[in-house]
């Protein structure tokens, strides 16, 4: 297991100015996956989630909520989360389906998904 280090707060950037209320976190642990998207269609914000175990076998998601937009904020957040938050309609499910923690959907959770895209 190595030493990990993320931040949680907030960091601000404006055309002259870079708030940063980050606080720096260390644990033990080690990183089992990271999911990540974007969350507008020109890539410009996004979230990068990444889970860990820490060496108690706790299990850790640092989420990485962030904007290259002036004015708009970086967010950085831990959770801890169970394994059940990792599978299927959990809070962090694509998370836990890179890292191994999902299930095969069932032929209804695969129809009610599909159906979320509307008119394909």
């Amino acid at each position: 297991m190595d030493t990990i280090t993320v931040y949680v707060g907030k960091i601000v950037a404006t055309d002259n100015f870079t708030q940063d209320d980050t606080r720096e976190v260390q644990f033990v642990g080690e990183k089992l996956a990271t999911y990540k998207r974007f969350i507008d269609p020109g890539g410009t914000r996004g979230v990068a989630e990444t889970l860990y175990r820490t060496e108690d076998g706790r299990l850790i998601v640092h989420v990485a909520d962030w904007s290259q937009w002036v004015n708009e904020p970086n967010y950085y957040l831990l959770f801890e989360v169970t394994e059940s938050d990792l599978q299927v309609g959990g809070r962090f499910e694509a998370l836990g389906h890179e890292a191994g923690f999902g299930r095969p959907l069932t032929l209804d959770e695969a129809l009610s998904d599909l159906s979320e895209l509307g008119d394909w």
